[in-house]
């Protein structure tokens, strides 16, 4: 049990400080730096959404199209 709260007490002063560290290099605020990486997750996670969503569209499409008759008279 102790060899977790150190472990959690070392990310907390060395990785958890990343935002903090951006913010005092580009000359703002931590909160903004941690709200823009919040949105640009949410934002991608999005876009990849709508690719799958427009991948599966055309993939139903094709399959609309091409469909394989078995005969002639299938027309």
């Amino acid at each position: 049990m102790k060899t977790l709260t150190n472990i959690r007490y070392f990310f907390e002063k060395h990785g958890f400080a990343v935002s903090s560290r951006l913010a005092d290099r580009l000359g703002m605020k931590a909160k903004n730096v941690r709200l823009f990486f919040i949105y640009v997750s949410f934002a991608t996670l999005g876009v990849w959404f709508a690719v799958y969503l427009t991948l599966a569209f055309v993939l139903k499409l094709k399959d609309m199209v091409y469909t394989k008759r078995t005969s002639v008279f299938d027309l």
